[in-house]
């Protein structure tokens, strides 16, 4: 069969390598040349300037909510077309199971960002926090938005995970308002590249979104700039080589790195054979150290468990280990596959030499691998220990990027953090253990060298993603080796591709530049109520005063009895002595019931439901007697899709409620949020 020649998407069309295709990238499992990619470097300026005059223009105008559903409709066709990229992973080394990780793994970041939009507004930028006052009077504040920058955000992703090392960034760089080039690692850009052909087969993302590099792109960092954002994922040695580029430097272009480390498991102090945690330690270690033959950036390279136990932990884990099949994994049984290739083997071996030269080794997998493969790249399990960790060097500084740990014994708990910590800067790490206050001295102790830590224990077993599995809304990064980067992390992800600016002007002034009502602003009366607009025609600042009420000693002591909210500053004024409380004082939620009341407009209309309440205060004692009326504004809008055919349009309304008394002072604010139909339902 002849090999594939790899093609980039660059300027909106799949280019041809043509003479240049000279990169042999040879199938994992049997050996055979399976892929040729180019030699030859582009013309990054014009690629570049693709990216930003077509890309950038058509995901910036969009709004938060068509980028989110974009995402979504792009994760359902991609997981349509799943069993393809299956098939493709095979030439990668990998098992059915470490390719689940890669393929559905990468596409579920799409739908964790897609679901994400619903923390946005229907607008292409986002504010970032609250509004904050800079004035007596109230008539000067601020705000902080974020606006998708203008450039491309550059991946430069590692050969392990080849889909989801992409999905994972673009999902965050899109959903910003954001294009991508990615180029992936020369050994597995196959399998990126027969994702990539899906996502361009769909016509879901707008032109420019998306451009592909088969090949080298040593050149390309050259040609950024200010606008844009490089990312990189892979070894610490390139990944400062890179870091230190004088362009990226000259421009400030924003640079995130996420390194292999020197991950650690910890079993904990407490834990003895038998217990639940004893079993699941073992399990995780084992599953760390097989899955994807140990090519995970988060894989455990570290084993630390108290010193009385590590002949238990040795004895367990080798006789786990020794029951791991490796080979090809069409092969019946087979539950660990290849490394990338053999020059990666080579690699691994060299840093185990390394290791060796102060840890021993008590278990190696040198069994043939199952199968009729051809293939040099298999390498089974090998784990060391080393007996004095305070005295290692090389445990603590190399690592194996294969199926390799090294098991240490540690004293105490305060001993097992510092052991943690000698990493000098770990993605993550995980404490298997159920005693909660061994747990907290850990965390405390170990937060400060690890982007993630698992405490893994037999409550949350069942449910737990595993030590080695980074969650599209946590941070995935960490300090020192590590990089020092941050990736996915929710809305944190999604601040890294846009620019935030501060804001500064009047409450009018910063409602309309944000669509957002801000406190103070200008409100102009609405006709008819708010209650009978449909969601397309409320406007942002419109408002509904209402009818005023004097609340009475019979309201506050009929909504104790309601509420059964006897507290005694509502119903004993005896008891006020030393409070900040003259009389007795009418119930927040009384308050809350009231304005509803006094704002709500009975009539059938567009309305369907309350959908709650968000930032209710109560920012002033309301007394018996004290005459309260209500402003009801119009503060953001949201337009919601249609989850069925049968679904009627509609959208969520935030509004506004500010109830005042007779001085004409705020007694009590609040967001309220409510499910209002559009009048166009075609």
């Amino acid at each position: 069969m002849e090999p594939t020649v790899l093609h980039h998407f660059v300027n909106g069309q799949w280019q041809s390598p043509e003479g240049n295709a000279t990169q042999e990238i040879k199938h994992a499992i049997y050996g055979n040349v399976h892929a040729l990619s180019s030699s030859a470097e582009l013309n990054w300026k014009e690629v570049l300037a693709y990216g930003r005059s077509v890309g950038n223009a058509s995901l910036r105008s969009m709004t938060f909510q068509e980028r989110g559903r974009m995402l979504k409709a792009l994760a359902l066709h991609l997981h349509s077309q799943k069993e393809l990229f299956y098939q493709m992973s095979e030439a990668t080394g990998a098992t059915r199971a470490d390719s689940w990780i890669d393929i559905e793994g990468g596409i579920g970041n799409l739908f964790a960002y897609a679901s994400l939009r619903r923390q946005f507004g229907d607008q292409p930028f986002a504010l970032d926090g609250d509004a904050i006052g800079l004035s007596k009077g109230g008539t000067f504040v601020a705000n902080h938005i974020l606006v998708p920058k203008e450039g491309v955000a550059v991946h430069i992703n590692a050969y392990n995970f080849p889909v989801w090392g992409m999905l994972e960034k673009v999902a965050v760089n899109w959903l910003a308002g954001v294009p991508a080039i990615v180029k992936p690692a020369t050994s597995t850009s196959f399998l990126t590249e027969c994702v990539v052909r899906e996502i361009i087969r769909s016509k879901i993302l707008p032109p420019g979104a998306i451009q592909l590099i088969c090949g080298p792109a040593r050149e390309l960092l050259d040609h950024v700039d200010e606008r844009d954002v490089v990312t990189f994922t892979g070894s610490a040695a390139t990944g400062m080589k890179l870091r230190a580029h004088p362009n990226l430097n000259a421009n400030s272009v924003p640079f995130n790195m996420e390194a292999d480390s020197l991950n650690s498991s910890i079993l904990g102090n407490h834990v003895e054979p038998g217990d639940p945690e004893f079993e699941l330690f073992i399990k995780e270690v084992r599953k760390e150290m097989t899955v994807k033959c140990g090519q995970k950036c988060t894989a455990v390279r570290r084993i630390f468990v108290p010193e009385h136990l590590i002949d238990n932990v040795q004895s367990a884990l080798i006789d786990s280990l020794s029951k791991t099949k490796m080979g090809d994994p069409k092969e019946e049984g087979v539950r660990m596959g290849a490394l990338v290739n053999v020059a990666q083997k080579e690699e691994v071996l060299r840093q185990v030499e390394k290791l060796s030269s102060e840890a021993e080794c008590v278990y190696r997998d040198e069994s043939d691998p199952i199968g009729h493969v051809q293939s040099a790249a298999f390498m089974g399990p090998v784990l060391l220990r080393m007996n004095e960790p305070d005295k290692a060097e090389q445990c603590h500084d190399v690592e194996a990027f294969g199926p390799v740990s090294t098991l240490m014994p540690y004293r105490s708990m305060d001993h097992a953090i510092e052991l943690a910590n000698r990493g000098k800067g770990s993605l993550c790490c995980s404490l298997v253990s159920h005693d909660a206050k061994e747990a907290q001295n850990f965390v405390m102790g170990a937060a400060v060298m690890h982007g993630r830590i698992l405490v893994l224990d037999r409550e949350c077993a069942k449910e737990s993603t595993g030590h080695g599995s980074p969650l599209p809304l946590l941070v995935h990064g960490g300090p020192g080796r590590a990089g020092g980067g941050e990736e996915m992390g929710g809305l944190r992800g999604i601040r890294h591709y846009m620019q935030r600016t501060a804001i500064q002007g009047s409450p009018t002034m910063l409602s309309a530049i944000t669509q957002s009502y801000h406190a103070g602003g200008s409100q102009t009366e609405a006709q008819p109520h708010l209650f009978q607009q449909h969601f397309e025609d409320l406007i942002i600042g419109h408002t509904v005063t209402t009818a005023k009420h004097t609340i009475t000693e019979a309201d506050i002591v009929n909504f104790a009895n309601v509420s059964g909210d006897h507290f005694y500053a509502h119903v004993d004024e005896t008891s006020l002595d030393g409070t900040i409380f003259e009389q007795r004082v009418a119930h927040g939620y009384y308050l809350l019931s009231k304005a509803a009341g006094l704002f709500v407009d009975p009539k059938k209309g567009p309305v369907l439901l309350n959908y709650g309440v968000e930032e209710a205060r109560f920012t002033k004692p309301v007394y018996a007697g004290t005459t309260v009326g209500v402003r009801l504004t119009v503060k953001e809008k949201v337009e919601q899709e249609k989850r069925t055919d049968d679904d009627i349009r509609k959208g969520i309304v935030k509004f506004y409620v500010d109830m005042y008394d007779d001085q004409g002072e705020s007694v009590a604010v609040a967001t309220i949020l409510t499910m209002v139909k559009l009048r166009n339902q075609d």
